[in-house]
Order: structure tokens, then sequence, then C-alpha cells
């Protein structure tokens, strides 16, 4: 009884299991990240990046060699290092060749390495390749002891750790990738911009992000363009580590003859290129319905006429000389070149945002996002380590080779004695040793050592490399013993590098507004005309007479709106989703307008409930059958999603009751009151309820559920809202056998706290409408503080 139970095998298997799974998920999310995704702060490399690299140095494909098969290059670095498929190391081989994708490329491919339009390389067995100079910058010190090698996949070679980066390549060119939970966009910046930058702060280590960009004040991309984005906005990015780079394209106005002109864009933003563009172009100047759409919405037609009447042509001229020449003709000389670039920049790939996350492996070997000054020293702690480790292992060599020729001035002006030793002795080293006191290396390289160094001359010579070795070590000493002799050594490697590869900036860095597709509108009145199967239409003008509007067979008017061209036009639907239309856009003429649904993407099958509209200001009482309801502005009703935007928060089998107009101030009537008035399903007569409470009971939300405006009884709804500022409200109801009521109810009669049951109302029949009249005027208010809607 008082053994303990032992635990159940399934149970055990259970916790081990998930156990496992954790781990194993773990390993394999970091293998992703450190072996594929992310580059190292040091080198900027990724695994097979690396691997190419190193593979094509030890193939002696340097930049002055002849060039080989891609092919070949692709079979020694799978069959020694990468152990993958083929196309991801020929496709990685293929980005690094690309001059417009990497910002100094690293390999100098000769044959179809792809193009900006998009067009992939031709097959690596057509193709060659060998490192460009710039590689140098990775693989010059490689074989002097910096960095760690570890073994391949099979334990048949050794790889290096890191590359020995003589600059901060993952700023110069960059990368971009995406992990398991995290991705990478990292810019490339210039090689000057980063060396100096880099210089500054090895020289200050307490210099900030701000001050390291006087010397790099955004990215410069491969392909040119201007960054338009603030300086607080770069610096903010810098700072974080994450942000966007806005960036359009340049080019140029050319003057033709008799007042004529076009624009040449000769640079353009990254992830943009000619063929994109003119594809954008061709959808829009003739667009093709939406699926499921039979034909084109309204937008669609307003961008097809807007593009029509700006461009006459547009051509790409881009050929070997001019990697980008797009050619653009104005439909008139008289379109203002400024506007007609702006147009086309706000529809069109010329202008876009760049993405900008700074995510990469650190020293420490873990992933991080990290900041430009956290980039910078790390990369510089790397080149000093770097740096120190050369020096160790050429100290080393140094002290290696005077040992050998130390012992060699030993023995030079006793060669003859050297000689017999040898003739005469069974175990020539050790006699050596011992008549010479030389040590076991000395030794072996007298017995090693070639007749002719036995001349006179080979004496001076070995003086003289003895001076230069000795001299060496003390210069060697001397910087592995002071750390600022060490920076300044440092310092002049990079600057020699700047100058051997530096070039200038090819992106522009001038800030200016984000480019935006303004049409000037006349501000005029409109009046609105909703039908109840949701088509919607314009006439000019307010006050009309609309006796004689048609609508197609079956449909009927649901609501008019006066309205004006500059304002925005809010249409609610039963799901309490909001969509904003533009009133200048909505058809007009003697037709039977467009669907609602054809200008905005309605949601889930919804109806549409009204149409609001006026000044951002105006407030509007939103309410639904479930008994809740708020004030909200029509700006935060409006927006520029043509999805729309959730405004109510409602319960299964609710519905959105129109809404009503009032307008939130201090101008406000006190006495103006809320009237709800509900139904009960299971009745046609006598169960209808009101309550009425003061306006200011209410809060003004920008979304939500809102507060409860009547409490309702099992099966009741409510049914009808209103806002009034007399001491009464009208009434019309429906007797049984259809005659027509109408009548007044005092609101004093049902007037009780907001959110408490409603009171019976005194009708004849079945309420069919509300009405009332306002005594309050407000110069903010558009409708005198009410417009009444009622359910029919």
């Amino acid at each position: 009884m008082n053994e303990q139970t032992p635990v159940s095998p399934i149970q055990s298997d259970h916790l081990i299991l998930g156990r496992y799974a954790e781990r194993a998920y773990l390993e394999y999310a970091m293998s992703v990240v450190k072996g594929r995704a992310l580059p190292e702060v040091s080198d900027g490399q990724k695994p097979v990046q690396r691997r190419i690299l190193y593979a094509m140095r030890d193939m002696g494909l340097t930049a002055g060699a002849k060039p080989v098969k891609s092919a070949r290059v692709v079979g020694e670095i799978l069959g020694k290092y990468h152990p993958h498929g083929d196309s991801s190391a020929y496709e990685a081989m293929v980005r690094m060749a690309q001059d417009f994708t990497l910002r100094y490329p690293l390999i100098d491919g000769i044959g179809n390495f792809g193009s900006r339009d998009g067009d992939g390389a031709a097959a690596m067995r057509y193709t060659e390749a060998r490192l460009t100079p710039i590689a140098e910058l990775l693989l010059s010190e490689i074989n002097q002891g910096t960095v760690d090698f570890t073994p391949n996949y099979d334990g048949a070679f050794d790889e290096p750790v890191h590359l020995p980066a003589c600059l901060p390549m993952v700023l110069l060119n960059g990368a971009s990738g995406i992990a398991v939970g995290m991705a990478t966009e990292i810019p490339s910046h210039n090689l000057t911009e980063a060396t100096k930058a880099a210089i500054a702060l090895l020289k200050k280590p307490s210099l900030d992000t701000a001050d390291l960009m006087d010397y790099i004040p955004a990215p410069d991309f491969a392909g040119g363009g201007q960054i338009i984005t603030p300086a607080a906005d770069l610096q903010q990015i810098y700072e974080s580590g994450k942000g966007s780079v806005r960036v359009r394209a340049r080019y140029k106005i050319e003057k033709l003859a008799r007042g004529q002109w076009r624009a040449i864009v000769t640079e353009l933003p990254p992830n943009a290129n000619a063929a994109k563009i003119l594809a954008e172009i061709e959808e829009q100047t003739n667009p093709k319905p939406k699926a499921g759409k039979k034909q084109l919405n309204q937008d669609q037609l307003n961008t097809k006429k807007l593009m029509l009447d700006l461009i006459e042509k547009v051509r790409d001229e881009s050929d070997g000389e001019h990697p980008v020449r797009l050619v653009f003709e104005p439909k008139s000389s008289r379109i203002e070149p400024d506007a007609f670039m702006n147009t086309l920049m706000a529809q069109t790939s010329l202008e876009g945002n760049v993405s900008v996350n700074l995510v990469m492996m650190g020293l420490d070997n873990r992933p991080a996002q990290k900041n430009l000054k956290t980039i910078l020293q790390e990369w510089l702690e790397f080149r000093v380590m770097t740096v120190t480790r050369r020096l160790k292992f050429r100290l080393t060599q140094v002290e290696k080779r005077l040992h050998i020729l130390q012992g060699r001035l030993k023995v030079f002006l006793s060669i003859d004695e050297v000689i017999r030793v040898i003739r005469e002795s069974d175990e020539p080293k050790a006699d050596l040793m011992a008549a010479f006191d030389l040590s076991e290396n000395q030794a072996e390289d007298i017995l090693e050592i070639r007749l002719r160094q036995l001349a006179r001359l080979e004496g001076f010579k070995l003086e003289k490399e003895l001076a230069e070795l000795r001299e060496e070590e003390g210069h060697l000493n001397l910087l592995l013993g002071d750390e600022n002799e060490k920076k300044k050594l440092i310092i002049r490697e990079m600057q020699a590098d700047m100058k051997q590869f530096g070039d200038e900036r090819r992106t522009l860095v001038k800030e200016a507004g984000r480019a935006t597709l303004t049409q000037t509108t006349a501000d005029e009145p409109v009046t609105l005309i909703l039908s109840k199967k949701g088509w919607i239409r314009s006439r000019v003008g307010h006050n009309l007479d609309l006796a004689q509007t048609t609508f197609k067979e079956g449909d009927g008017l649901k609501q008019t709106l006066e309205s004006r061209t500059v304002w925005p036009v809010v249409v609610l639907d039963s799901q309490g989703r909001t969509y904003t239309l533009d009133a200048s856009e909505i058809p007009g003429g003697r037709g039977d307008g467009v669907p609602v649904a054809s200008l905005v993407d309605v949601q889930n099958g919804a109806e549409v409930v009204a149409m609001l509209t006026g000044l951002p200001d105006q407030h509007y009482l939103l309410s639904n059958s479930g008994g809740y309801g708020f004030i909200a502005k029509l700006g935060d009703m409006a927006g520029r999603v043509k999805a729309g935007k959730a405004i109510m928060n409602m319960e299964s089998g609710e519905t959105v009751l129109p809404p009503v107009s009032v307008y939130v101030s201090s101008l406000i009537n006190p006495d103006c009151k809320v009237v709800a008035v509900t139904e009960c399903q299971t009745s046609l007569w006598e169960e209808s309820k009101a309550l009425a409470f003061t306006l200011n009971e209410l809060k003004v939300m920008a979304k939500g559920r809102g507060l409860q405006l009547i409490s309702l009884g099992e099966k009741e709804r409510l049914a009808h809202i209103a806002v009034v500022s007399t001491p009464e409200i009208h009434a019309e109801s429906e007797g049984k056998r259809g005659a027509a009521y109408k009548e007044r109810i005092q609101l004093a009669d049902i007037s009780g706290k907001r959110g408490k049951k409603g009171k019976p109302l005194p009708l004849s029949g079945r309420l069919k409408k509300l009405f009332g009249a306002s005594s309050v005027s407000s110069k903010h208010d558009l409708t005198d503080i009410v417009t009444l809607y009622a359910k029919s």
C-alpha cells in the first residue's frame, strides 16, 4: 500500500514526445536561421555564398584567372561543401554576379546571368564565372590564420566558419531572406561611406547612430534612384533597425521641337523594372473586369480615363549603353512635366517603399535585429580580432624562419666541419645538434640545404634576411602589444581598400513629398439617389423634383441625400461596416446608376442601409436591433480601404437601424432627446414600447457596440430610433383593416433613464413611422440637429 503507483508508460511517452517535438522544432528553426536565411555580421555572407566564394578561390578562379563553366563551379561546391540541390547553389551564384542586384558584385559572370526585367539566367552549362577583384576583400587573408575552419558535411574537407572581411560587407551588399519566425531585409550601402563611418567609430567609440549618419546618410542602391524619406525617419530606421524607405525613379525632361517634350526615366527604385512598369500602364489603360464581375468598376473607368488623357506613348529604349531608358510622351505639351511624373509615380512602381529589417547573426552566434552602431561595433570587433590573429600567425612564421636562419648562421663559417661531421656520422642529425648546439629543426634544415646556398653571396643574403626579419618581428610585437598602433594599422588598411574599391554614391538622397494622385474637383451641390436594391446615382443640384425618377423593374427609392462634390459619402451596411465613396465619382446622367458593390467591396453579402455625408465633425447616432448604440463622427467612419471598416459590433441575428444625424456640441438644446421604440416579433399590434432619454447620456465613440439604449424583453427588438427637441413626437400607425392614423405622443409619458424598459405606446394601430420637428439651430449643424429615419 505504501508503494508509489508506477507512472503509466503512455503518460511518460506523451511527456517525452512533447519535449522531443519542441526541441526538434527549435533545432530545425535554428538550422534554417543559421544555415540558410540570415547573413553574418562578420562577413555579410550566408553559408551558401561563403561556400561559393571559398570553393572558387580554391579552384584558382581569382580576378585575373581564366573563367570556367559555371557547371564545374557548382559541381565543386556541391561535392565538397554544400550538399543541396544544384539550383540553390547556381541561383545564389547568379545573384552574386548581377550588378543590378548587388551593389558590389563578387562574381564576374560571362554569359547570360539574367536581366533587370526579371529574365532568368541561362543554364549553368552555358555560362562561365570567376571572382571579381573586390572579392579579395573577403578572401585575401583566408590562409593567414585569421578564421576558424570546420569539417564539411562528410568530414573530408574543411571550410571556413567566417571569411576575413576587410570591410563591413553586411552593409555594402545587404541581404534578403526569410527564416522560421524572422526575416531580414538589409539594403546595400556605399563602400566609401560605410568605411568612413567604421573608421570614425574605431577612432571614437562614443559616437552614436546620429553621428554615424553624417557618414552614412541612407542606403545606396545598385540601380540608383532617389530616396525621398525625411532625414528624421531615416535616423529612426537606423536607430531601431526596422522601417521603410521611400524611393522613386530619377528622370529628365527632354525638350523637343515646337514646344513638345518627353520624360526619360534613367534610374529605377529597387524591386522595379521596365517590364513591370509597362505592364502596370497597360493594365490601367486597358483594364479587364475583376473576377466575378461583368463590367469595369468605377475606379477602373476613372483610372483608364486619367491615364489615357495623360499618356500618348510609352516605350522601353533600354540597351547595353543605357541599362534603363523609359520614354514617356504626354498627350499634350500643355501638361506640366512635374504633374505628369507625379501621376505616373503615384500610379506605377516608379515610386515605392523598400523594407529595412536589419536582422543578422551576431558574433554571439545568435540572430538579432541590430541598429547601425551595433552592426559597425560588432564588425569592428571582428576585424580587430581578425587582424590580431593575422599578426600572431605572421609573428609565428617570422620566429620560425629566424630560428632556421640562426641555425644556418651558426654553421655558415664552419661549413667544412659540418661536412666532416655529416660524412663521418651514422646519425648526422644528432651529431650536428651536439657539435653546434642546434635544435632538431635547425639540424634538419642543415641536412637538407643545397650546395649552392653555401656560396659567399648566400651569406650576405642570409644576414640581410635576418636583419629584415628581426625588424619585422619587432614591429609585429609592437602592434600586438599596443592597441593604438593596431588600430592605426587597421585604419590604414581600410583607407587603402577604400581608395582602391570606393566609388561615388548612386542613389540621390533628397527629401520630397510622396507622390499622390490629386484631382481638382469643383465644389458643386449634388443629390444622391439610392435604390432599394443598392443602385446609386447622382443629380446636379439640391431641392430637386425627383417625382419622375425611374428605377429598374422591381426596384424603388430607398434614400435621397443632398451632398457636395467635395464631400465624402459614407455607406453603412447591414453588418455595421462603412465604405467611403467620392461624391464626384458617382455616375450621373439619366441612367439607373451603378451598384454600390461595383464601387466598393461590400463584405459577405451585406445590404446597404443608408448613405451619410457632411463635414468630418458631423455626428450620427448609430444603433442596432439589439438595443445598443452610440454617437460617431463622420470622420471616424470614413476611410480609404475599399473593403471598408468595421464600426459597429453586433451579435448574431442583429441588424443595423438607419442612422440619425445629430451634432454634439455645447450649442445643443439640453432638452434634445433620443426616442427608442421597440416591437415584439410575436405580436402585430399592441406590444410596441418606447423610451425617451436625453442625448447627453450617450457616448461619442469611434467604433464599438456602444451603450444599451433600451432594455429588451424576450423576442423584442429595437425597431425605430429618433432624436427630437420638441415636447412631443408624431407617429403614423396602421389599423387592423388598413386604416391610417396620425397621432401625437407626449415625451413626458415615455421618458426615463437610458437602458430602462420602454413604456407601452398608446396607439390606435401598428406603428409605421415617427415624425418630429427641431426647434434648435446651430451654425455647425448641417441639418438643424434632427434627421429622422424610420423603418417602413
